[in-house]
């Protein structure tokens, strides 16, 4: 017979929250060096549907270890993707929200949940195998280039949340300019020789620049990094073939950053390409509330 699991102590609780603090303070860290900063962007690139916080966990670790995260799921959601992990693996430790029900003092439930975090372990897709016989399944859509027009639909929920943002979309002649965001005309104009998808890259880009205007005021050079990181996340993520090479390194702009800054900026980047993901489409939850009763 099992021996009930025995609760952890305050001071193992407490050494445990040390831990888990610490190794976010490293992972934030690395945003100082342009590796760092760049491994984040395609850490969160991929992984849009973790927190802001888990992608710079699992974007740290994985460059400790030497490889690109791609695709992060548990254990247990591999086996149902078709894969599972090999043996020996190592999982890269993240902090997983769990919502606990509250009881009162004669253990009946209050109708209260408590939310807090708990370490728990996910594994890239390099870490695991198909699974004999089962046809594994599809994680991504295949990458597209910039010059086709694969991604023309995007267009529409692009432009719907520009009206949403107070914004009219023009496509029209532009001499020197791919697109461009006028504040306080309230309109976006994108270059009609353009392709649907670089329309599609442009605009993300233009609707970035709407959206910085109402969360933060920011010097131009450092607007125009976080439209550019923001853009790339956006379009990567939607499966079209763009690179992180292409956006600044946020320290060669601002100059003696501390990771406190640049955790700012980086929360702001993840925002502003959420705001944009949500309008182009429902994404699935990497990370799920665990209900324990």
């Amino acid at each position: 017979m099992a021996r009930p699991k025995r609760k952890p102590s305050q001071a193992e609780r407490d050494e445990r929250r040390r831990r888990d603090r610490e190794r976010l303070a490293e992972a934030t860290r690395a945003l100082l060096s342009s590796e760092g900063w760049r491994a984040w962007l395609r850490a969160r690139a991929t992984l849009h549907s973790y927190s802001l916080h888990n992608t710079l966990l699992i974007a740290h670790e994985a460059g400790r270890r030497g490889f690109t995260p791609t695709h992060v799921a548990g254990f247990k959601a591999w086996l149902r993707l078709g894969r599972c992990v090999r043996k020996g693996e190592r999982g890269i430790p993240i902090l997983a929200p769990v919502r606990v029900k509250q009881r009162d003092e004669d253990g009946d439930e209050t109708g209260q949940t408590r939310l807090f975090f708990r370490p728990v372990h996910v594994f890239d897709v390099s870490q695991t195998e198909p699974l004999p016989g089962i046809e594994p399944a599809p994680l991504a859509p295949p990458r597209a280039p910039i010059e086709g027009d694969s991604h023309a639909a995007l267009l529409a929920p692009l432009e719907a949340l520009a009206r949403e943002l107070g914004y009219r979309v023009a496509y029209c002649e532009l001499q020197h300019l791919d697109g461009l965001c006028d504040p306080r005309k309230r309109r976006i104009e994108v270059a009609d020789r353009l392709a649907a998808n670089a329309r599609v890259s442009v605009l993300v880009h233009e609707l970035a620049h709407a959206l910085v205007g109402r969360q933060a005021e920011l010097a131009r050079q450092h607007e125009e990094l976080v439209v550019e990181a923001v853009a790339f996340i956006v379009c990567a993520g939607a499966g079209l073939d763009t690179s992180p090479d292409s956006v600044p390194y946020i320290a060669s702009w601002a100059g003696a950053d501390t990771p406190e800054r640049l955790e700012q900026a980086a929360e702001l980047i993840d925002s502003l390409a959420r705001r944009i993901e949500q309008a182009i489409g429902p994404t699935d939850r990497g990370e799920r509330e665990l209900e324990l009763r």
